[in-house]
């Protein structure tokens, strides 16, 4: 039996803007994880399977091997440490910037400031950098809010248009980080199934170049 090369992505955005860039490595699902009840879907290619994960999951799946390789936003595997992982290309798709929001002219906190967001490691490395003392609380979303209702001060959370924070009346404050989705691989799959996984990674290399 040939090896098989499992690559997990997430539903949504990742997924769209991944599928062309498979098709030009010559990879194409035969079902839409949007309509299917499948986890894991098949491809052109026999040896090419796609496991459908949470965002969230997909460096947590990679890491221990359950997949080869993964497709993950850069705010996702900055939560996450990347331990166990190569990440060899940035993809350039589903960009946006992880960002500090707060109230539009919003007066400045005196004592320690409450940052309510999902990005729990990423918002406490980036205030301790500052040498700032902060009470982070974790949400699962609908971030905006947390300033409206005095849950928290500000939030750090991914903004692509700014329009929920528009909407909110919030602003962005502070860039802690622009974000696009990365290729990661598995440490043991480079070396167990190294031709393979170098092959695809060089695909996906003139993929991206191409569409530039």
């Amino acid at each position: 039996m040939s090896e098989t090369l499992t690559i997990a992505l997430s539903k949504g955005r990742i997924f769209k803007e991944t599928v062309p860039l498979l098709a030009q490595a010559g990879i194409t699902p035969l079902d839409d994880p949007e309509t299917s009840r499948k986890l894991i879907l098949d491809t052109n290619l026999e040896h090419v399977k796609l496991v459908i994960i949470r965002a969230t999951d997909v460096p947590t799946y990679v890491q221990y091997g359950a997949a080869d390789i993964g497709v993950a936003g850069k705010d996702v595997l900055m939560e996450h440490g990347g331990e166990g992982l190569y990440e060899p290309l940035d993809l350039n798709i589903a960009c946006c910037r992880l960002m500090v929001a707060g109230p539009v002219n919003a007066v400045p906190v005196k004592g320690r400031l409450r940052v309510a967001t999902k990005y729990v490691n990423s918002a406490r490395h980036y205030y301790a950098r500052q040498g700032k003392q902060v009470e982070v609380i974790k949400l699962y979303g609908s971030m905006e809010l947390a300033p409206l209702v005095g849950l928290a001060d500000c939030i750090v959370d991914v903004v692509d248009t700014g329009n929920t924070l528009k909407a909110n009346n919030l602003e962005p404050q502070e860039h802690i980080a622009d974000i696009s989705s990365r290729l990661v691989v598995n440490k043991a799959s480079m070396k167990m199934k190294h031709a393979m996984v170098k092959d695809f990674i060089a695909q996906m290399e003139r993929a991206v170049a191409n569409k530039q």
